[in-house]
């Protein structure tokens, strides 16, 4: 029988290409390699190398509750605790250190000597050199003897880091791919754009909306090219410090587009990721080696962002892992839903707008027999009050058992019915109602809803105080109404006979 043998992916060995004869990778294992020369093969999961330093820093307060605070939608660093960290600079290293929008790996430093385990949370590059911010385990004492110059260590990314670092590469990727074709396609800039937490869709900002067509026009292009495999490589060659910095174009205006090198970037070197016949870009991210499986899928829309006299838009994009997922759950909502309604995934739209257009009926049908029976009810409620003998204030409470989605909406029609009717059946005596309804399943947290309509607006306010405080409803009104809530057990011998005595005492 055969057996699927699984191969691990492999970067080309032109992937890396240094452009300058004056650059060299440092051999020494005593110096550290710059930034954007370390391990430069994007797909290599671990490498052994050697400790070039370590020191014992206590986190900021302040940068460590930061840590903690994720945005909506920005990709959150890993948090850092607040006890001591070791900072570990090594040779050479598979974990990424933050920049360039895409964030920090993660991974474990292993010690050759004894094989303990240490935890890497996050990876920053401080100037040219790449950091690693290690868990410290037990005494930092021990641990900054674990890690003593020249230390022989493996530094790896795991399973989990390695999916992290994919996602984040195929992402990344992506958006130089589209990026290129907005600007070459359509003359349209990318200001900004962010990794956000997966799965959720990455996106470009973008001096100005999208029609649906040239959003199309962008994702069959870019498929074209991931079909054709382009390669992608990366280009580095030293930094030349001295000279002028390098201008950051602007749109009409005043929007920056781009970054230009951060001001503390020394040390590194000039790097450039290019996309065969598409696109050369200054960036220190990782990159796959190819687009060749990068579908790309934009979603079919752009977000509006209105920044005072400007109006910038959100373009939206899967790719990758976050694509797979994204078709995935969109299948399954599809085929719960298509189990749900009894017909095939195509037929589900017009079967959702049957449903629709049959929920709207059926509401007419309620709000109508609804306002019938408001009707029926106030002239019961009237007719019973006309046959009482006096010529004073007519008071009563009507307390109602429903389950209305909008049980206040309900109390109001029967409340307009009365007003409309109370001078037929009441003539000109002066009159007070009560209405409150429940809901038929009652817990601790459940809302009754509590009106007060009235021939006069001093009386319903002191009817609408008096029930704050003996019975405990929360509300307020204005003129001939007052609508309150009252949260809990409403139960008939305490509620509906505090509000007799309410009306009792009004009448007195």
């Amino acid at each position: 029988m055969a057996t699927a043998i699984l191969l691990q992916p492999r970067t080309p060995p032109d992937y890396h290409r240094i452009a300058s004869s004056k650059l060299t990778i440092p051999s020494d294992p005593e110096v550290s390699i710059p930034v954007g020369i370390l391990a430069c093969d994007p797909l290599l999961r671990s490498l052994d190398t050697t400790v070039v330093s370590a020191t014992i820093v206590q986190p900021p307060a302040a940068a460590a509750e930061k840590s903690k605070k994720a945005t909506k939608k920005a990709v959150a660093a890993p948090s850092l605790p607040t006890e001591p960290l070791l900072h570990v600079q090594l040779h050479d290293t598979v974990i990424f250190p933050e920049g360039g929008g895409q964030p920090t790996d993660i991974g474990t430093l292993t010690v050759k000597a004894d094989g303990s385990s240490w935890e890497v949370l996050q990876a920053k590059r401080h100037g040219g050199h790449a950091v690693h911010y290690v868990r410290v385990k037990g005494d930092a004492d021990a641990a900054l003897k674990a890690f003593a110059p020249g230390t022989e260590v493996t530094v790896a990314l795991g399973d989990e880091g390695y999916e992290r670092r994919y996602d984040h590469m195929s992402m990344h990727t992506s958006q130089h791919l589209l990026s290129a074709l907005l600007e070459t396609r359509l003359d349209v800039p990318t200001l900004s754009w962010s990794l956000t937490t997966y799965p959720s869709p990455c996106y470009v900002e973008v001096p100005r909306g999208l029609t649906a067509e040239e959003v199309l026009s962008i994702q069959n292009e870019a498929n074209r090219l991931v079909f054709e495999g382009r390669k992608v490589h990366v280009e580095v060659e030293e930094l030349d410090n001295s000279a002028e910095p390098t201008q950051v174009q602007k749109t009409e205006s005043g929007r920056a587009i781009g970054k230009a090198l951060p001001e503390d970037y020394t040390g590194g070197v000039k790097r450039v990721v290019v996309i065969d016949g598409v696109d050369r870009n200054p960036c220190c991210g990782t990159h796959l080696p190819s687009i060749h499986n990068l579908q790309l899928f934009l979603l079919p829309h752009t977000e509006a962002l209105s920044r005072s006299s400007t109006t910038n838009a959100r373009l939206y994009f899967l790719a990758g892992p976050r694509l797979i997922t994204y078709l995935t759950s969109t299948h399954n909502i599809a085929a719960r839903t298509s189990a749900i309604m009894s017909c095939g995934p195509p037929l589900l739209p017009e079967r959702v707008s049957q449903v629709v257009e049959e929920r709207k009926k059926v509401e007419k049908r309620v709000n109508d027999l609804e306002a019938e029976l408001a009707e029926q009810i106030a002239k019961t409620v009237l007719a019973d009050q006309a046959t009482k003998a006096g010529e004073g204030l007519v008071a009563t409470h009507l307390h109602r058992v429903e389950d209305s989605t909008n049980a206040l909406g309900f109390l109001s029609s029967v409340a307009s019915a009365v007003s409309s009717k109370a001078e037929k059946y009441l003539s000109s005596r002066p009159y007070l109602f009560v209405l409150s309804s429940t809901p038929s399943t009652q817990t601790q947290n459940t809302s009754s809803v509590v009106l007060v309509i009235g021939s006069d607006d001093k009386i319903v306010k002191q009817i609408g105080d008096a029930l704050k405080v003996k019975v405990g409803i929360k509300g307020g009104g204005k003129g001939p109404r007052w609508s309150g809530k009252y949260t809990g057990v409403w139960k008939a011998t305490k509620e509906n006979t505090a509000i007799a005595d309410v009306l009792n005492e009004m009448q007195s």
